[in-house]
């Protein structure tokens, strides 16, 4: 059994790197790609100049200009545990801090020589005494080099643009090297020459020279920068292996573009509320669905197998999104019933309630934090476990009366075993093969979420965020969610193969 544990644990790592990597090639390569639901946004801004700058500077913190392979093994790297390089460091709030990234050296210096090397003389504030005053100072540090870097990346497309003005102005050929959406690799124009003739020309030699003054302001920021991060303002990250070279950490799922937050923190936000709805609906479906498919085996074609076979399939007929609905016109609407609350998850004032409810000692009742959660989750957990009675309740039914008619059975019965034990001891526990296979499907949803719900009722949780995430195109988002629900869903495998050596004696993987 150990052998066949490590040996499906060792297959997880080639399937989780497959899953993964189609995903990731889904997502790189679709019309638009990464952040194409803000480019449409950022299209609608009346300055274009900052548009291009927003789309260049994403292009550059996602490395979207090289080749997407690479754009996966760094991807790849950061989720890893093992990482290279210099050590991170890590805030109070638990965030990640990067040493400042290498900024590329202008385009087109065969043309345009690039301009003289940077070198920054900067004495960081350092002390235990000054620590405030020294992450004060480290966060300026930042903002100025990223501003910096952000500004001169923006340069870098508005060169390009010029450069593409132009080559049109050359005309043909020279317009057949330009890109199909009419964009210039300068790499693609190492041959051409300035021709003071060409009524771009001015407006080339002044881009490139913004371009280089840009350029030697980010570089001095980002030294500036750096030497702060070497001073240590925060405490470094995980556990060096080879001081400067490797060092264990845990997984960077990186920052989502569209809210400009760690992914994790998105998902830390979104995760419970999706786990809370699923673990009121899942055991609540099981103690109902599984006792009723029981007794309707037990009493085959009788009056509570037919009424209970119809209830579930009539409760099956009717879509999610339907009884989503005639749940918050008729339960939740004031002109009817008005039961229950619309949406969200906690009433505006239960940051103020006690968990619990209580009289006090004017005899009024008040309503707790706990009670006030159940009462806005019943409608969504209603709306989850509605549909899944009748495939649990028949799957059981099908399962028990398949072992109904087993020898075992009739053995069992002809030795004078108890009835309750027959059903329960025998037949169940066979029957348990199939339940169980459908049991471990909940792990993967529990942490996808029920994006149909969530949207309903507004419930921020994983399947709101997903959908949204999916709506901009935020790669970071999609892709840990991927990964975690791979990574939860071989487990879950795992752990059936388990359960089936517990229930069935006849299962065996030595």
């Amino acid at each position: 059994m150990v052998n066949y544990l490590l040996r499906r644990l060792l297959f997880m790592v080639p399937t989780i790197l497959g899953i993964t990597f189609m995903v990731f090639m889904l997502l790189a390569l679709a019309p638009g790609g990464i952040g194409a639901g803000l480019a449409v946004q950022g299209g609608q801004m009346s300055d274009t100049s900052k548009v291009a700058q927003m789309q260049a500077y994403l292009e550059d913190r996602y490395g979207l200009n090289d080749p997407v392979v690479v754009q996966y093994f760094r991807w790849l790297g950061r989720i890893s545990p093992v990482k290279f390089g210099e050590r991170d460091l890590r805030t109070p709030t638990n965030e990640r801090v990067s040493a400042p990234r290498a900024i590329n050296a202008p385009e087109m210096a065969w043309l345009f020589p690039a301009p003289a090397a940077v070198q920054v003389t900067f004495t960081p504030t350092v002390g235990e005494g000054q620590r405030e005053e020294q992450v004060v100072e480290f966060k300026k540090l930042q903002r100025e080099a990223e501003g910096a870097r952000r500004a001169y990346i923006g340069s870098v497309r508005m060169f390009k643009d010029t450069l593409a003005d132009y080559v049109r102005a050359m005309g043909k050929p020279w317009t057949e090297r330009l890109e199909p959406k009419g964009g210039a690799d300068p790499e693609k124009f190492r041959d051409i020459a300035l021709d003071a003739a060409n009524p771009k020309c001015e407006a080339l030699k002044k881009a490139a020279a913004d371009m280089h003054a840009k350029w030697s302001l980010a570089e001095e920021a980002r030294q500036r920068a750096y030497i702060g991060f070497k001073a240590g303002p925060y405490p470094p990250s995980g556990y060096a292996v080879i001081p400067g070279a490797m060092y264990l950490d845990s997984p960077d799922l990186g920052v989502a573009f569209s809210k400009n937050r760690p992914v994790w923190d998105l998902i830390a936000a979104a995760l419970p509320v999706t786990l809370l709805l699923n673990l009121i609906a899942f055991p609540i479906s099981y103690l109902i669905a599984v006792p009723t498919g029981i007794l309707a085996s037990v009493r085959r074609g009788g009056g509570f197998d037919v009424f209970t076979g119809f209830l579930y399939l009539s409760l099956y007929s009717i879509p999610t999104v339907l009884a989503g609905v005639f749940a918050i016109g008729f339960l939740a609407n004031k002109q009817y019933l008005g039961l229950f609350p619309v949406s969200g998850m906690h009433d505006s004032a239960a940051v103020g309630y006690t968990f619990l409810s209580y009289t006090d000692s004017a005899g009024v009742w008040h309503c707790g934090w706990l009670l006030d959660t159940l009462w806005h989750v019943a409608l969504p957990v209603m709306c989850l476990v509605y549909g899944s009675f009748a495939v649990l309740s028949k799957q059981t039914r099908a399962a028990m009366l398949e072992n109904f008619n087993a020898d075992y059975v009739r053995t069992a019965k002809a030795k004078g075993v108890p009835r309750n034990d027959v059903v329960m001891r025998h037949v169940f526990r066979n029957s348990l093969l199939p339940l169980i296979t459908m049991f471990v499907g909940i792990f993967p949803a529990m942490l996808a979420g029920s994006v149909v719900i969530e949207r309903i009722f507004s419930v921020p949780g994983m399947g709101s965020l997903v959908i949204e995430a999916i709506d901009l195109r935020d790669r970071e988002i999609i892709l840990a969610n991927t990964f975690m629900i791979a990574c939860v869903n071989l487990l879950a495998l795992l752990l059936a193969d388990i359960l089936y050596a517990a229930a069935d004696p006849r299962v065996s993987y030595e």
